[in-house]
């Protein structure tokens, strides 16, 4: 009894998957993808600018992005530090704190979908060493929020913008 039971579920249950009926109508539109379809990363530059003391004694560049951004994206920002020869600068990534004879100097930088913010600040009066906050050149790397690489090497500029697909030959000057 127990075999002819086990026998009639399994015809029952192939006999139930191998129906086929007439095609259902197509279903709604789906969501969006994430992106808004033209959506793409960008670099920006802001080139030989100085940090201005704000009225809170901090030393810092403040620029708004216009475009705004998404709530999403993520926002890289480079300090070119030096070059290797005139087309080849070498940039560091930030935030960042260089050990100098004077004390710590910290670049570190917040950002929102509107603007963002580089900071100068250190354990000694900034203005001592005026070629740290005056005539700074850094990029701004706008990196959409649908896009996630795991293993791209962030301090590496270089890196980043081929993990991105980024251009860097159109960077878009801030100043």
């Amino acid at each position: 009894m127990k075999r002819i039971f086990l026998l009639l579920a399994v015809v029952a249950m192939t006999a139930l998957q191998s129906c086929e009926g007439d095609q259902g109508p197509v279903g709604p539109q789906g969501p969006q993808g994430p992106g808004d379809g033209d959506t793409i990363s960008e670099v920006f530059e802001l080139q030989n600018v100085n940090f201005q003391l704000n009225a809170n004694n901090e030393y810092t560049i403040y620029r708004e992005l216009n475009p705004v951004i998404f709530d999403s994206d993520n926002i890289l920002i480079y300090r070119m530090t030096g070059t290797i020869d005139a087309q080849t600068p070498i940039w560091q990534l930030i935030p960042r704190t260089l050990f100098l004879n004077e004390g710590e100097l910290d670049y570190d930088f917040d950002f929102s979908m509107e603007d963002f913010t580089i900071y100068a600040g250190g354990t000694y009066n900034l203005a001592t060493t005026p070629q740290f906050i005056n005539n700074q050149t850094f990029r701004i790397v706008i990196v959409p929020g649908y896009f996630s690489r795991g293993g791209v090497n962030l301090e590496d500029y270089n890196a980043v913008i081929k993990a991105y697909g980024i251009d860097d030959s159109n960077v878009k000057i801030l100043n």
